[in-house]
C-alpha cells in the first residue's frame, strides 16, 4: 500500500487512457506486494494490467509491453478464474484483444447489450 501514490503518479498517462477506453475508473492496486492497475467491471469481473509479468516496473517507458488480463472473480473464498488475456506494446491495444479475446472464447456476458459494450462509447 505504501507504494500505490507513487506507481499513481508515475502511471498517470496509463491510468487516464485505460480509465478512458474502459469507461470505468483505474485505479492501482497492490497484488502480494506487486502492483498493477485494475479497472472494475460488471458481473464481478475486473481487467489487471502489468507492464512486466510480476507487475508495474518502477519504469514505466522500459518495458516493452503490457500484459492485460480480465478475472471472474469468486464466491466467497474460491480463486479467481482467468478469462482472457493479451500481451501488446501499447496498453490500450492489449485493453483491446483482451476484449476481443473474451468475445470470441464465449465469455461475453449478453446483458452488456443492455447497457453498451465495455471499451466503446456511444456513437
Amino acid at each position: 500500500m505504501p507504494l500505490r501514490g507513487k506507481y499513481s503518479e508515475k502511471y498517470n498517462d496509463a491510468l487516464i487512457a485505460l480509465a478512458a477506453a474502459s469507461q470505468r475508473p483505474a485505479n492501482v492496486v497492490n497484488l502480494a506486494g506487486e502492483y498493477a492497475i485494475r479497472v472494475e467491471l460488471e458481473y464481478s469481473r475486473y481487467v489487471v494490467a502489468t507492464n512486466t509479468p510480476q507487475g508495474l516496473s518502477d519504469e514505466p517507458d522500459a518495458s516493452g509491453s503490457w500484459l492485460v488480463r480480465i478475472f471472474q472473480s469468486g464466491h466467497d473464498d474460491a480463486p479467481h478464474e482467468l478469462l482472457t488475456e493479451a500481451n501488446d506494446q501499447w496498453l490500450i491495444d492489449a485493453f483491446d484483444s483482451a476484449l476481443e479475446h473474451l468475445e470470441t472464447d464465449g465469455n461475453k456476458i449478453e446483458a452488456d447489450l443492455d447497457f453498451g459494450n465495455i471499451g466503446q462509447s456511444e456513437g
